[in-house]
Order: structure tokens, then C-alpha cells, then sequence
């Protein structure tokens, strides 16, 4: 019973903000991009296929986040391979980025 709430529940996520603690824009300005697309073999197990490289793994993906860009982690990367999960994190730590946790919507907004 405990495996089908964790399938129920949403996955964490949060976000890494192309910002300094500062408030100064990450530079350079493809960053967000280019770590991305470092980390874009990890991914859930048969989700590859013959493209596989020319995608973002659902568990490190670009977006802008109120015009800034960032980068949407899921937490499930902890579990894929914790060495990535680490590299990440260091990754924003090293250069002094902002982590903002995700806030997940309802289920009622999601639908309208």
C-alpha cells in the first residue's frame, strides 16, 4: 500500500533561479541550456528511444520563471543517481544561485 501513495503523490521539484544570492543575472546567458542538456541521459528507465539525445530529461528541464531563467529539478534524481542529484546542487551552490522550492497545484486548477 505505501508503493501506490508515493505513485499518488507529486513529485517535489524546485527551482534553480539564474540569479545570484546578489540578485545579479547568471551569466553566460545559455547556462540554464548547457546544464540541461549535461544531465539530459538521466532518465526514467525505457523513456529513451531513438532520440533520446536530442531531449531534456524530465528530471532536469530549462524554463523562465518570471523572466528569468532557471532550471526545474525533480527530487526523483536523488533516487536515479545520486551522483547527478549532488552534481546539480553543486552546481548552483558553486556559483552562488538561488533554489526556490516548486509549488505544486491543485489538482482542480490543473484541470481548467
Amino acid at each position: 500500500m505505501a508503493d501506490e501513495a508515493d505513485k499518488k503523490s507529486p513529485a517535489r521539484e524546485f527551482f534553480i533561479q539564474g540569479l545570484t544570492s546578489k540578485g545579479r543575472q547568471f551569466r553566460p546567458s545559455d547556462w540554464a541550456e548547457r546544464l540541461c542538456g549535461v544531465m539530459s541521459c538521466f532518465r526514467p528507465e525505457g523513456s529513451g528511444g531513438p532520440n533520446a539525445h536530442l531531449q531534456y530529461s524530465p528530471y532536469v528541464r530549462p524554463t523562465v520563471l518570471g523572466g528569468v531563467k532557471s532550471v526545474v529539478v525533480s527530487e526523483a534524481l536523488r533516487e536515479v543517481e545520486p551522483l547527478a542529484y549532488h552534481f546539480v546542487m553543486n552546481f548552483a551552490k558553486d556559483n552562488d544561485l538561488q533554489i526556490v522550492d516548486a509549488c505544486p497545484l491543485p489538482e482542480e486548477r490543473l484541470k481548467s
